[in-house]
């Protein structure tokens, strides 16, 4: 049997895998219809390892193995909550972790997934700011989210993706990149790209190469605060991508842009705020998003009465405004961005102690 294929197959695109897969078939004098039977194995209709592929001799899949081996996250934990939002921490192979939530509503299950070990923006609000910064996650890594979900369970199947668990993911676009189009491809998850959303900060280099993509993938810039002077103390990365430019190049997608904007009381819920982020919203033709602050950023900060919360949606929709506020999930469990890993991380600390 020929040498196995470098690094992992399920770090390529369904285009790549397919043309390694169809190389490698022809190298070992396979029948052609052998092709067909592997490239659905890796996302549509996934399997652990190949020697669960029954449908092919075990001669073949003993060779599979050993040529193009299925890496898997290990799942260290899962808490659900009384509202059946599901968080997921992944231990990676080198010991580092990462989570992702999966909130169903109706027949629609949302997964948030990583893109990043850590983070290195350090936005006040974010527990994931308080890890740092540990590494970028591989292709695989990152559609590996999904693929043991399906695994587990293929009725679990996300019906929408969002990149907005741990890190920036346009921090990290070339991993980023092969994974829409694994989510995505027909031969991937053929997960609709209007069903798939990038969250970001508003990296413009890895924005305007997204904003090149055929796709119509969604848009959402962790927008906060409506000017950059009160963006700034929240999220440094404002410092070098202000939020001029941000929305300038937000402009260029064709879907309709959201705006993530998570309420702070005496930070950015003042009327003040209001009637700029109004402005700003309307300039944009962008959808808004409420956010309630959940705990685990800096200390300090309060969340806002959820009576200024409906107050202030009920004024950005009387000023021609979209907005939704959205209902916080899994307020019983660890479900923001973070705080499981915090919360784990901190009782393996005082077991060692």
């Amino acid at each position: 049997m020929t040498d196995r294929v470098p690094g992992t197959i399920l770090d390529l695109t369904p285009d790549g895998a397919t043309a390694t897969l169809d190389s490698w078939c022809h190298a070992e004098g396979l029948p052609a219809y052998r092709l067909r039977q592997l490239v659905p194995r890796l996302w549509a209709r996934p399997i652990g390892g190949w020697s669960e592929a029954t449908e092919l001799p075990q001669p073949l899949r003993l060779a599979l193995d050993e040529a193009f081996p299925m890496p898997r996250l290990q799942r260290e934990l899962v808490q659900e909550s009384r509202d059946g939002t599901r968080k997921y921490l992944w231990r990676l192979d080198d010991g580092e972790a990462i989570e992702s939530v999966l909130i169903p509503s109706g027949k629609r299950r949302t997964l948030c997934i990583s893109s990043q070990a850590g983070c290195a923006l350090g936005c006040t609000f974010c527990a994931t700011g308080r890890m740092g910064f540990r590494r970028d996650l591989t292709p695989w890594e990152i559609t590996g989210q999904v693929r043991e979900i399906v695994l587990d369970d293929p009725a679990d199947k996300p019906t929408n993706i969002v990149f907005m668990g741990m890190g920036e993911p346009l921090l990290n676009w070339d991993a980023v990149d092969v994974a829409l189009t694994q989510l995505n491809h027909a031969e991937g998850f053929g997960i609709g790209a209007r069903h798939i959303t990038v969250s970001t900060v508003g990296i413009i280099p890895a924005m305007e190469k997204l904003a090149r993509r055929p796709e119509q993938f969604r848009l959402a810039v962790s927008l906060h605060a409506a000017n950059s002077s009160a963006r700034r103390p929240m999220m440094p990365i404002d410092k070098k991508y202000d939020l001029n430019a941000v929305l300038a190049v937000a402009r260029r997608f064709t879907r309709r842009v959201t705006f993530e904007y998570v309420l702070i009381s005496g930070v950015n819920d003042r009327d003040e705020d209001l009637e700029e982020l109004a402005a700003r919203a309307r300039r944009a033709g962008a959808l808004v998003n409420l956010l309630p602050l959940h705990p685990g950023g800096s200390a300090g900060l309060v969340p806002t009465p959820p009576d200024r919360i409906r107050a202030f949606a009920s004024g950005l929709v009387s000023r021609g405004v979209e907005a939704v506020v959205r209902r916080s999930r899994g307020l019983d469990i660890d479900a923001a961005c973070g705080q499981l890993f915090i919360r784990m991380q901190s009782k393996r600390k005082a077991e060692r102690s």
